[in-house]
């Protein structure tokens, strides 16, 4: 088993991250950009990946009162990973996402999921900042 970890502090409030990155028709807003996800009877979604053409069942949870999503491969169990989001004070909040391969097959490599990791925090940022700004003017 492989697992990768990185956090983001972001200044927006827990409420308003979580909010954005829970809502499933947005993840594509800040998920990797070659993965698509289409809700079926929550928690069953589908994820589809550009890279291999490839559409895998898969579980979305958001627990709201936790500031916590999971996700992961619904029938395979190859593959899992977790979002959380904490109040940190003076309005800033730290995200931190979480990934767990179980089948190292599945596993693209350190540097393809640091930087993804990387890329999905800053896009999810992005998105938090839009929506507060958007709301506030």
């Amino acid at each position: 088993m492989t697992e990768y970890e990185r956090s983001r502090t972001m200044p927006a409030l827990p409420e308003h991250i979580f909010d954005q990155a829970a809502h499933v028709d947005q993840l594509e807003t800040w998920l990797p950009q070659d993965l698509h996800v289409n809700a079926g009877d929550l928690p069953a979604v589908t994820v589809h990946e550009d890279r291999t053409d490839e559409d895998t069942s898969a579980l979305f949870r958001a627990q709201r009162d936790q500031m916590r999503l999971e996700w992961g491969t619904r029938d395979q169990g190859s593959y899992a990973g977790w979002l959380q989001v904490a109040g940190i004070g003076s309005g800033a909040s730290e995200v931190t996402v979480h990934l767990s391969f179980f089948d190292d097959s599945h596993d693209p490599g350190e540097k393809a999921v640091r930087d993804a990791l990387e890329s999905s925090l800053q896009r999810l940022e992005e998105q938090v900042r839009l929506r507060v700004d958007n709301a506030a003017g």
